[in-house]
């Protein structure tokens, strides 16, 4: 998937970043108009399956470590700035041991505009169950099976702010490739994706450079987000080629748009994209609302209903399966003092019987430790979904963190 060679590119400059941080100053100094900080975490994982595998190798039982180095310095009253972000996992799955550079980049704030020149996360989205018009980044596949978490992307990114809203121009001189469990890991297909089974539409392959643009804006009760996108695609085609599964990037051009309006306690909201390439054309929408029942009892608890419609004109070949589904669950925020909040939710084929069921919840232990609890269930999986690969691999994990 990622060459021998890339993995080490990007190792290496992990370690030679969070050794430049390490020798920068970690408090601040606010009287010469410079700030400094050095934070992130270190934490252990245990994720546990209920079943065994489907695929030879494959373990019931995956411990790991993990560490998210951070350091920011500012300078000119924070006009200024110096962002890294580094991640690190080592894990049993060789593939899921990887380290990466999240964010590092230069960022200068002049006015109503802003420039950023090196690695970033950027996010789009306003719905829960699925974010269509989050497009920048690729997918750290290996890190989170819904795709929250995301690989550092190089970029230059410029953004004016006007009368009318914000404009947001990016130009993304590198698409880097998504990586996915090795023949150990779990989550996976039956077939393992190497680094020979990966082609590109454009002879330029990684290098071929992507252009995208947003324009977002608050009008009244609503928060506006429009953009477009044109280059080397985050989501890769599969293709069979003589019983061989190969990947494909392609190039597309998405069109996106996400709508969120504040009703009171009620919050409707609205993505929809337009992709279009020379292998598949598609069209998806995921829309629904989410309503706050706020202090019940007077007890700081809220409790937030949320329903959501999802719907990807390919069926079966969407590599998510979320074709023609509803989501349905609930967040509560128990706004203590420590932090106490999680969401329950299941997705319902509307169309099969496929069914997945989830738990998220994080609490803070004292000042500096965090605890997070994450369970996804796989429940009668269609055969012919693209969950099935992965339908006995029903899971738990427990994250416990450390903050400095």
């Amino acid at each position: 998937m990622i060459s021998k060679s890339s993995s080490n590119w990007w190792g290496s400059l992990f370690s030679i970043s969070l050794l430049l941080i390490l020798a920068l100053p970690t408090h601040a100094q606010e009287d010469d108009g410079t700030f400094s900080e050095f934070s992130g975490y270190v934490g252990f994982d245990h994720r546990q399956f209920f079943s065994d595998g489907l695929y030879p190798g494959q373990k019931n039982s995956y411990p790991s470590f993990v560490f998210q180095p951070e350091y920011l310095y500012e300078w000119n009253k924070g006009d200024d700035r110096i962002k890294f972000i580094g991640f690190g996992r080592l894990d049993r799955d060789k593939r899921r041991t990887h380290f990466d550079v999240r964010e590092l980049y230069y960022q200068k704030v002049k006015g109503n505009w802003e420039l950023s020149v090196g690695l970033k996360k950027v996010f789009w989205g306003v719905t829960e169950s699925a974010h269509l018009v989050d497009i920048i980044n690729q997918t750290d596949f290996v890190e989170s099976f819904d795709g929250e978490e995301k690989l550092g992307q190089p970029m230059v990114q410029f953004s004016y702010t006007t009368g009318i809203g914000t404009f947001d121009l990016f130009y993304l001189p590198y698409s880097r490739k998504r990586v996915f469990p090795g023949s150990k890991g779990r989550l996976r297909t039956s077939f393992i994706i190497d680094n020979g089974d990966v082609s590109f539409e454009s002879q330029a392959e990684e290098t071929r450079p992507t252009f995208a643009a947003r324009w977002s804006a608050f009008v009244g009760p609503f928060d506006i987000g429009v953009s477009q996108f044109h280059g080397t695609g985050r989501e890769p085609f599969f293709a069979n080629n003589g019983g061989n599964f190969q990947l494909l990037y392609g190039i597309i051009d998405q069109t996106g748009i996400d709508l969120q309006a504040t009703m009171g306690p009620v919050l409707w909201k609205v993505e929809s994209i337009v992709r279009k390439s020379n292998f598949q054309d598609m069209w998806a929408i995921a829309a629904g609302l989410e309503y706050t029942f706020s202090n019940i009892g007077n007890s700081g608890l809220d409790i937030g209903i949320v329903g959501e419609y999802l719907h990807d004109d390919r069926g079966n070949l969407a590599f998510s399966s979320l074709d023609n589904d509803v989501f349905a669950g609930a967040r509560f925020a128990f706004n203590d003092t420590q932090s106490t909040e999680f969401l329950i939710g299941g997705i319902f084929d509307l169309e099969k019987s496929t069914k997945l069921f989830s738990f998220e919840g994080s609490r803070r232990l004292g000042n500096s430790w965090k605890a997070e609890i994450e369970m996804r269930l796989f429940s009668d999986v269609a055969p012919t979904e693209f969950l099935n690969f992965v339908r006995k691999d029903s899971f738990l994990q427990f994250s416990l963190n450390k903050y400095f």
